[in-house]
């Protein structure tokens, strides 16, 4: 037992190799270089070379964005007169965040108060012929106040609880902030690949401390200045500021951090890209294009009451959009490309193999050759006592015949008779069994091998000596 234990450890240590089988097939042989270099070309190509599949990858970037608008337009109109825009007034929220609102157009309601007063005639709700068609402490949906329960002829709507009077105007064919569009947008972003422990900003440093204040962001002049003409991006977009501006819309600024940090650092800086998101960009006159919302301003007069100025503003809503993805040499995803590489390799040799076997018209021919049937199994030392049966009785053959050749090649010549012999009738004759065993040079007549003949005349029971008497008698 404890020796088939030990049989069993030691086979762990053994090593087993592929055996190979060489198809001369030009067909498959072809067909299995092509795969070959595919994979390679795949490999080198698209895994390293566009892909980087060297490098250790993180695309968890931590981002800041802090935004600052300027520029001050002057507005006039007949609800509000004169007014003077700037960044505190039109930036909604002015905080600087990565989404901000830029007023472009708006509709004012002037000096609004608490009170009583009809319903909007564009507001269905609140649409009616009798009282009792106006609920009291009703709410008016999409309305502007709580129904009283009567109902004003002359309107032909509800009376309200609300700020009175209610929202009223058309919005403008043209933006009331035309110079909104040579306004300035500063965009500072700070960002970080905290695996690779890697940071940076958009802001280039430079000592020119004119630089940031008379730059403009230019994708072939200053494609690293931070600073955005509003015209210029909406241009960027595919639209005009006038498409924009009147009814207002969505647009996302893009800010791509790619970098590869087997390089200088320097060459690690954002791209920018530009679009519109709201939903106008295939329709222009949907009910669902432009963006607007509302907002008021409270005051109080000389004798301390509340009153409000309501603006519907129209704008251009900006999205701050960060991404980004860093890159560094690491040894374990370049071993695993590898190593997928060589499982490919792997995967061709089966295709070929498929092919040549089952597929080819001498597949049965390669069947054969491939696959080595065992039909019974043989013990250890069975198949060694037969291994030194086989060598032993090769060499007893070698030994064998080496004799054979020796005593053939060295065996002396001795002459027949002594005396000589006038008459050639009575000469002697070499025997059969002679010439067949004779030398193959030529030997004079009427000479013969003793040995040959001694080996004949003893198969025959005939004594070499008894032989030679007879003769010399004769």
């Amino acid at each position: 037992m404890a020796r088939t234990w030990g049989n069993i450890f030691f086979s762990l240590l053994d090593y087993k190799t592929e055996k190979f089988v060489i198809a001369k097939n030009k067909k498959v042989g072809v067909l299995f270089r092509l795969f070959q270099l595919g994979v390679i070309g795949y490999l080198i190509g698209w895994v390293f070379l566009w892909k980087k599949g060297y490098q250790e990858t993180e695309e968890a970037i931590q981002s800041s964005v802090i935004t600052k608008l300027k520029g001050v337009d002057l507005t006039n109109s007949s609800q509000f007169g004169l007014q003077l825009w700037g960044a505190e007034d039109y930036v909604i929220p002015p905080q600087g965040e990565r989404i901000f609102f830029v007023v472009t157009n708006y509709i004012v309601t002037p000096n609004q108060r608490l009170g009583y007063c009809p319903e909007s005639p564009k507001v269905p709700d609140g649409l009616c012929n009798y009282d009792n068609e106006c609920v009291e402490g009703e709410t008016v949906i999409a309305g502007h106040g709580v129904k009283t329960g009567r109902c004003i002829n002359d309107t032909g709507t509800c009376e309200i609880h609300a700020w009175c009077p209610v929202e009223h105007g058309q919005a403008p064919s043209e933006p009331l902030l035309s110079k909104a569009e040579n306004f300035t947008i500063f965009v500072k972003n700070f960002i970080k690949f905290p695996k690779l422990s890697f940071s940076k900003s958009n802001v280039l440093p430079t000592a020119n401390k004119t630089y940031l204040k008379t730059c403009r962001y230019d994708k072939d002049h200053h494609p690293y200045c931070p600073i955005f003409l509003v015209r210029d991006v909406i241009n960027w977009t595919g639209y005009s500021f006038q498409d924009l501006a009147t009814k207002g819309g969505s647009v996302g600024v893009g800010i791509e951090w790619n970098c590869d940090l087997d390089k200088d650092e320097s060459q690690c800086n954002p791209e920018y890209s530009f679009t519109r998101l709201d939903s106008s960009i295939n329709s222009q006159n949907s009910v669902t294009s432009g963006y607007n919302f509302r907002f008021a301003r409270y005051y109080n007069d000389a004798a301390g009451q509340t009153y409000r100025n309501l603006f519907k503003v129209y704008g251009i809503r900006f999205d701050i959009l960060v991404n980004g993805k860093a890159g560094r040499f690491s040894i374990i995803p370049t071993v695993i490309n590898i190593g997928s590489g060589l499982a490919l390799m792997g995967a061709g040799v089966f295709v070929c193999d498929m092919i040549l076997l089952y597929m080819m018209s001498k597949s049965s021919f390669y069947r054969e050759t491939k696959f080595e049937a065992v039909t019974k199994k043989q013990s250890g030392k069975h198949r060694e006592r037969k291994h030194v049966r086989h060598h032993g009785h090769h060499r007893q053959d070698g030994r064998h015949k080496r004799e054979e050749k020796q005593a053939t090649e060295m065996q002396p010549l001795t002459s027949v008779s002594c005396q000589p012999n006038n008459n050639p009738e009575t000469q002697i004759k070499p025997t059969a069994s002679a010439l067949k065993t004779h030398s193959p040079e030529r030997k004079p007549q009427g000479t013969v091998s003793f040995r040959t003949q001694h080996a004949t005349e003893k198969q025959k029971n005939i004594s070499p000596v008894s032989t030679l008497r007879t003769q010399r008698k004769q």
